[in-house]
């Protein structure tokens, strides 16, 4: 980086906080005075820069430059099958206002993105802000996604979503209903990779390999590696729910295959068992309230689906070598955990269990806001995303 560092750099060497005045910046970065100046300017005129009192060493105190958290805001969504939650977040992740209601992903992807369109404005109001300070959206949908696109690909429960265009119809729907630009830039991930994202951030920055486990109607997995989502080529990394069992093959999954971890091991699988058994249930947020109760059937079944998914997980822990392996959704409680555990300290080697944590949620309910937020944040506030933006606002004053 050194005489070579943009502004879009030096704001990301001010945001880790690896360096925080302009004597550091010059040192870090060997770029003159003069320069370093001119590109502060650029940043501080773009309101993503703000400026407080240094410590004194004798002299008169530096002033330490931070990233101005406030300038702008974040509009997140966090899509289930059954509800959805969306929020107001500033640039450190702090709700300023939220929402939860009913949205089905099953009603499809019109119905449910302009729904949340007629979210936005009200929670831009109740917030106390403007559409024209959103920099972007982040959507967090409980399927596989291709980032670089945004489209969902072959969702097995989310009917109708496949190869939809979610950017699109997301920014036709914030500026018809918040008045806002329709080019607002919109993300869109899978829930389980922003939880996990959300989960590292927060709770475990230092873990290099980091995986998170989301069961609910369905079960699938997160994966960060040194502080990125690992999505595969075309983000089918982490769909362990349809890794095949040898002996769940009579039991039928959402995808149309038979044997599916999720066949046997999900909320919903585990619902239908429980509903077999004459124990009113119809999805997993059903058995997550039997759990609650201590209803004994729901534990037993709870305890089996833990230890299949241990069994699957074993693979992976010795493929990854994670340091901490963080279990989310309906069942993540105390029987659930146990099975994995039981299961995966049985099946892995203990060389790569020797470190791990197995653990659940931080955040809870409001993980995949956050993560959704903090994707949109660090998409554009990268270096040379900030370069392209700032050089826009140059040209045409946009934010």
């Amino acid at each position: 980086m050194r005489n070579q560092a943009s502004a879009g750099q030096l704001l990301q060497l001010i945001r880790t906080g690896e360096a925080t005045t302009r004597a550091e910046l010059q040192d870090a970065t060997g770029l003159s005075r003069s320069t370093v100046a001119g590109r502060l300017d650029a940043l501080t005129a773009a309101g993503w820069l703000r400026g407080a009192a240094g410590v004194s060493t004798g002299g008169r105190p530096s002033v330490r430059l931070e990233f101005d958290t406030a300038h702008a805001v974040v509009l997140a969504a966090d899509l289930q099958t059954r509800h959805g939650r969306a929020a107001v977040l500033d640039l450190a992740g702090r709700p300023l206002a939220e929402h939860t209601g009913t949205l089905r992903v099953g009603d499809g992807p019109e119905a449910v993105l302009d729904e949340l369109g007629r979210w936005f404005g009200p929670l831009l109001a109740a917030a106390g802000r403007s559409a024209d300070e959103v920099c972007g959206v982040g959507i967090s949908v409980p399927g596989p996604v291709d980032f670089d696109t945004g489209v969902v690909v072959q969702p097995p429960i989310m009917p109708g979503w496949d190869g939809y265009p979610i950017q699109d119809h997301m920014r036709r729907s914030f500026a018809e209903h918040t008045g806002g630009a329709a080019d607002v830039p919109v993300l869109v991930d899978n829930d389980a990779n922003l939880l996990a994202y959300a989960e590292q951030r927060a709770g475990y920055p230092d873990c290099a390999a980091f995986v998170l486990v989301k069961v609910a109607t369905g079960i699938g997995a997160g994966v960060v590696v040194d502080g990125r989502i690992y999505r595969g080529i075309d983000g089918g990394a982490g769909d362990i729910g349809h890794v095949r069992l040898h002996d769940g093959m009579d039991a039928v999954c959402a995808c149309g295959s038979y044997g599916c971890l999720a066949a046997v091991a999900s909320g919903r699988a585990l619902a239908g068992r429980l509903s077999g058994l004459g124990v009113p249930a119809t999805s997993g947020s059903d058995v997550r309230d039997l759990l609650a109760e201590g209803q004994p059937d729901a534990v037993r079944l709870a305890r089996e689906a833990g230890m299949r998914v241990g069994e699957v997980l074993a693979t992976a822990v010795t493929l990854l070598n994670p340091g901490v392996l963080v279990i989310v959704g309906d069942l993540a409680g105390t029987p659930f955990l146990t099975g994995v555990r039981e299961l995966l300290y049985q099946r892995a080697m203990p060389r790569t269990t020797a470190h791990l944590q197995v653990v659940t949620s931080r955040l809870g309910d409001g993980a995949g806001l956050a993560g959704a937020a903090a994707l949109v944040v660090e998409h554009l506030y990268a270096p040379g995303r900030a370069d392209q933006r700032l050089a826009a606002r140059t040209r045409n004053g946009t934010r």
